[in-house]
């Protein structure tokens, strides 16, 4: 099963870079290159436990609807989100935030199997995890950008 680990220092409280992670808002702005939608489930706010969402998105050509759970949830420490129908045949994403002296961490692994066994692994190799990789980081740079900026205030306030 691929994994992908990324982390990233951020300028600010940890309580604020959790809730941009958790936020959909936030994940609809930095996802915009992929036209993603929130479809069904919670469209707009902040996850908490057992919270849903179906993404609907443009990714590697094909329109795609994927739904996820969060199914961990520790403020402002850590959470998880599994998916529960899409692409994939699975994945998880946990994310972990820390202070360290004056920056938060945050950490994300990224777990997921693809569909069609070998032809699956092949196509992992060839693009798949480099593609995951970048949508993953321009997430996290959005992330980072607002809640250093003073944009998470628009995003965290704005229902």
């Amino acid at each position: 099963m691929p994994t992908i680990h990324l982390t990233t220092s951020i300028k600010a409280a940890k309580e604020i870079v959790f809730d941009l992670s958790r936020s959909v808002d936030l994940h609809l702005l930095s996802t915009q290159k992929t036209n993603e939608k929130a479809i069904a489930g919670k469209t707009a706010g902040l996850l908490e436990l057992n919270d849903t969402v179906t993404w609907r998105a443009k990714h590697l050509g094909f329109y795609q609807n994927l739904s996820t759970k969060i199914t961990a949830f520790d403020s402002p420490n850590y959470f998880a989100d599994e998916m529960l129908k899409g692409a994939f045949k699975g994945f998880k994403h946990e994310h972990f935030f820390k202070t360290s002296e004056n920056l938060t961490v945050m950490s994300d692994i990224f777990s997921y199997q693809s569909p069609f066994g070998i032809l699956g692994k092949l196509v992992d190799l060839l693009f798949l995890k480099k593609y995951m990789t970048r949508f993953l980081l321009e997430r996290n740079l959005m992330i980072k950008s607002c809640a250093e900026n003073g944009n998470w205030k628009q995003i965290l306030h704005s229902k």
